[in-house]
């Protein structure tokens, strides 16, 4: 017998359509929910009551409220990963002298749980909370060389382009992926960003599973040499993700 609750799984829902884009009126959620107005209505008010969302005083439309965001930094605060890899990821920052990226699997999208900026860089817009698409980076072609229920998942659906140089026909992401499986770490060139490039290796549990991937980003010039990634970065992206799982409970086999 199904133990679910309608009303919180619609409000779930509500939340999760939300996050996909910044404004949503009550009947365009509707549409999406296939649901009178008047019970979306119902669950957008009482998700305002609790700060989960917020109206907008001129469009009268919804976004995510300021509650959700103390939930999403208790997330962090208490994530496994995220605690493990801080040391490593500064090391590696400070090895590449470019910006770190750690992620995990969230949804059949990369969810970024810590972010080193690069040591010289001006910039400071962190990516924490940030979400990628698997196909088209680094971090997320590391995690699908090495699970078959993510790249199910994206073998379902249409790959989708970013850039000129994206991969959007699957049997070549495939071969990739077998190449990343051989070699232990994956990359992506201007695939998801123009002119930046991005090396990234996976990290594994105690229980031998990949939970995550570490990666250093950058523009193409600094991250690759003739085309490819430089070989001595890729090698302290691979020891980076091999001690984070060593952090996590992971040993050699």
């Amino acid at each position: 017998m199904s133990a679910q609750i309608q009303s919180i799984e619609r409000a779930a829902t509500v939340l999760r359509l939300l996050t996909t884009r910044s404004r949503r009126g009550v009947a365009e959620l509707a549409n999406e929910l296939e649901l009178p107005k008047g019970t979306v209505y119902g669950i957008l008010r009482t998700l305002q009551t609790v700060g989960f969302v917020e109206q907008d005083g001129e469009s009268g439309k919804y976004q995510i409220g300021p509650a959700m965001l103390h939930i999403g930094l208790r997330y962090l605060e208490d994530n496994e990963l995220r605690l493990r890899a801080q040391p490593w990821a500064t090391i590696l920052a400070g090895q590449s002298e470019e910006s770190v990226r750690i992620g995990t699997p969230h949804e059949n999208v990369i969810l970024v749980v810590h972010h080193v900026f690069r040591p010289d860089d001006s910039s400071r817009m962190s990516a924490v909370g940030g979400l990628m698409p698997l196909h088209a980076t680094a971090l997320g072609k590391a995690l699908l060389a090495h699970r078959g229920d993510l790249t199910a998942a994206v073998a379902q659906r249409r790959l989708a382009s970013y850039t000129s140089a994206t991969v959007t026909d699957f049997e070549t992401l495939s071969t990739q992926l077998d190449r990343i499986a051989d070699r232990g770490w994956a990359d992506d060139v201007a695939e998801f960003l123009p002119d930046v490039a991005s090396i990234a290796a996976p990290i594994e549990s105690r229980h031998r599973a990949v939970v995550g991937a570490v990666a250093i980003s950058g523009p193409v010039d600094r991250i690759c040499a003739d085309g490819s990634p430089r070989s001595q970065l890729a090698g302290y992206v691979m020891d980076s993700a091999r001690a984070i799982s060593r952090e996590l409970g992971w040993t050699p086999g």
